[in-house]
């Protein structure tokens, strides 16, 4: 009983970002419990591999190179799941890129390209993935926003966290106009998790680390696989009732006060 909770058997799932960090980990899990997948990411290398672990495994698995930034690849993505699949269950939308400049020096250039990386590109996912899974009577769509999403950051992450904040509410709104007719819309919220643009940061600044721990009671970085278990419960009919919600998986991150002292 316990385990058909988390049975993914006979659905279908699109997970954008699939070559690497959250995706691939994304993608590893929800093929480990039995759904079919749709893989897209930029980087082909980085896909193939992800691609490869789960023929292993005896998963079905379709995968497509795809920009997020560009709606006319997001068409053929999912004109490819046509063809492919004829459904789909669920969506790990992932993918997109962001930068960071001071407020002062962020060209309108740069602020329009994050939100294309990071809002437009995810609309158009949403869009493409709850007009199919409205025509179907359900499904569930699990977009990837930030502690930046509903907190400032500094440093920097002015556009990334007005983006952020538009996929937060995107969340909200889209959760709004689709749960009656069966499509739930969820947000997960990470904090720092290691992935490789965070490893280039890192090793830029080497105090950085030590900066963010001081902020997070759980005394570690987060790591791609912590997100399975979320990504799987919610991909899963043992979340039927939970929609519109913006999840942090953050180590204790956002309970804590500016000024709080961690324990032990």
């Amino acid at each position: 009983m316990a385990d058909s909770l988390f049975d993914l058997k006979g659905k279908v799932a699109v997970v954008s970002g699939a070559a690497s960090g959250l995706g691939k980990a994304t993608a590893l899990a929800l093929g480990d419990h039995g759904a079919s997948l749709l893989l897209a990411d930029f980087n082909a290398e980085g896909l193939s591999e992800t691609s490869t672990l789960l023929q292993a495994k005896g998963v079905c698995v379709v995968k497509q190179t795809c920009d997020v930034s560009h709606p006319g690849q997001i068409k053929d993505l999912f004109a490819t799941l046509d063809r492919e699949f004829g459904k789909i269950d669920f969506l790990a939308n992932i993918a997109g890129e962001g930068i960071l400049v001071p407020p002062e020096k962020l060209t309108q250039e740069q602020l329009s390209q994050v939100f294309q990386n990071l809002v437009f590109g995810r609309f158009a996912m949403c869009q493409q993935a709850g007009t199919r899974m409205l025509a179907q009577g359900g499904g569930s769509i699990v977009n990837i926003g930030s502690l930046a999403s509903i907190t400032g950051m500094g440093r920097g992450h002015i556009a990334y966290s007005m983006a952020m904040g538009a996929v937060a509410q995107m969340t909200r709104e889209l959760s709004t106009e689709w749960a009656r007719r069966g499509v739930r819309v969820n947000a997960i919220l990470p904090a720092q998790v290691k992935n490789p643009s965070l490893e280039k940061r890192m090793a830029a600044d080497p105090g950085l680390e030590n900066q963010w721990l001081m902020g997070i009671p759980r005394g570690r970085l987060g790591m791609p696989t912590d997100i399975q278990g979320l990504m799987v419960l919610l991909a899963s009919d043992a979340s039927s009732w939970i929609t519109g919600a913006l999840i942090p998986m953050d180590g204790g991150n956002l309970a804590m006060n500016s000024g709080g002292t961690i324990g032990g």
